[in-house]
Formats: C-alpha cells, sequence, structure tokens
C-alpha cells in the first residue's frame, strides 16, 4: 500500500544536472527493502555526522520541489531539516534550490517517509514534524491510503520531543475534517489553537497551494503539540500494536 500517486521519473535536462552536481552531497542514500523507495528496518543514519553538527532536528514528509522546505530551512538555520521525497524530478529540483539558495542545513532522502520515519530517528527525537498538502486521494475507496491516520499519528507523537509541533496543511476541506478528527482524538497530542491555525506566516505559499487557491479551495491549517504526559506512551502502544503497512506516508505538494 502506498499513500501518494506514483509520477513520471522523467528529469528534464536542467534536473539531471542538478542531480549530478548536488546529489552526492545533499541527498542521503539509506538501505532499502524490496521497493528503491522502501527503508530497511535495520537502516540507520548518524545524523550529527550527515549535518556536521549536533542540532535540533526537523523532518518534512514529502517536501515536493522544495518551495517551502528550502524557504522555512532559511528561516530555522538552528536546526537540521531532513525531508522525505520519492519522486526524483521533484528531489532534483529541491537539489537545486537548495544549492541556489545557499541553505546549508537540509538534508533529502529519497524514500518513504512514514517509513524513513519510523526506522530513522529514535523516540522523542524530532522538534516539529510538517506534513504540507499531502495527497488527498479523492475518491472514497481510497481513503485508507491517505497518510494522516490513527497510526500514523500515533508514529509521530512516538518521534516528538514532549512540547514538539506537527504542522499541517491541505487544500482538501473532506481531508482537513478527516485529520482534525483523527487529531483531535490522538492520545499523545493537543490541538494547539483549539481548532483550524492561523495560516503559519513563515511557510510560503508554493505552486501547489498557489493552484488550489485559484480554484477556489479553502486552505486549513492545523497545529499540534506533543504533551509531556502518558498519553504519549498510550500513543506508541498503539503504534505497536497495529500491524505496519508495506508503505505508506509520501505526500504531494
Amino acid at each position: 500500500m502506498v499513500s501518494y500517486v506514483r509520477r513520471s521519473e522523467r528529469m528534464n535536462p536542467s534536473q539531471e544536472k542538478a542531480w549530478a552536481t548536488h546529489a552526492d552531497r545533499l541527498l542521503v542514500t539509506v538501505p532499502a527493502r524490496e521497493l528503491d523507495t522502501s527503508v530497511h528496518p535495520e537502516a540507520h543514519v548518524a545524523w550529527a555526522s550527515v549535518f556536521g553538527r549536533e542540532a535540533p532536528v526537523i523532518v518534512e514528509i514529502g517536501s515536493g520541489r522544495g518551495e517551502a522546505l528550502v524557504a522555512l530551512a532559511a528561516t530555522h538555520p538552528e536546526a537540521n531539516v531532513v525531508a522525505f521525497e520519492v519522486f526524483a524530478p521533484a528531489i532534483a529540483s529541491s537539489l537545486s534550490r537548495i544549492a541556489r539558495h545557499g541553505v546549508e542545513n537540509v538534508r533529502i532522502v529519497r524514500a518513504n517517509g512514514a517509513e524513513g520515519l519510523e526506522h530513522l530517528f529514535a523516540p522523542d527525537s524530532l522538534t516539529q514534524v510538517w506534513t504540507f498538502f499531502p495527497d488527498p486521494w479523492h475518491k472514497a475507496r481510497h481513503h485508507k491510503r491517505r497518510l494522516v491516520g490513527p497510526e500514523f499519528a500515533a508514529l509521530v507523537v512516538s518521534r516528538l520531543v514532549p512540547g514538539g509541533l506537527w504542522r499541517l496543511a491541505t487544500d482538501w476541506e473532506d481531508y482537513a475534517l478527516s485529520m482534525r478528527a483523527v487529531l483531535d482524538s490522538a492520545p499523545g497530542l493537543v490541538n494547539v489553537h483549539h481548532g483550524w491555525a492561523p495560516r503559519w506566516p513563515e511557510r510560503p505559499v508554493t505552486k501547489y497551494e498557489a493552484r488550489g487557491l485559484a480554484a477556489g479551495r479553502a486552505v486549513f491549517d492545523l497545529t499540534y503539540r506533543r504533551t509531556p504526559t502518558d498519553d504519549a506512551s498510550a500513543a506508541g502502544d498503539l503504534l505497536h500494536r497495529t500491524p505496519r503497512p508495506d508503505a505508506s506516508g509520501e505526500v504531494a505538494q
């Protein structure tokens, strides 16, 4: 099972050049299972060594072409920012954008974001998780493929430090309502704004978001904080009780 729509892997000449020039420095390769975008359960990354420093860690699940990723990383130079994306052309565009803006605190993993979150980060290790515009899977029979559900919520809670933030946004109202219903009832999370969050002013309007706005769709933001209570332990229990899917956790942007 995947929670993203598969897209063409064909890169244009500028993307090919960006990949050849910057991938060795900015792309982190991890051991996979059967699929090349999976993450092996025994995979390990020493993030302090990758970045050359100890720093708070932020993860973006589904960084797309890197518009939000690069802008937000630039405003958070104190953090090491790790982005997960599966589509090579989008990653190549991100690599070019990172280099063009001279942002040094970003690395990208070409892998399934949920698997990466589970296998490459210890519990209580992330200060923020960003999930902007996950694939909405419009058809009702495909809603089970949506990224933001109880199991993924339990995983995020387990990886956030107490007080850590999960920031989300979508331009599909039914998905926004589903997210809020799931996360408002998730053990270990509290809705920071007791409802919809105001737009996070640091998050830029990407081309994807602009298309949604032009089509008349509203954008719904949510912000949740991990509580420092035993509720987080309950979330961890849920995570370990629930069978893990083969693959899930990427987003379109």
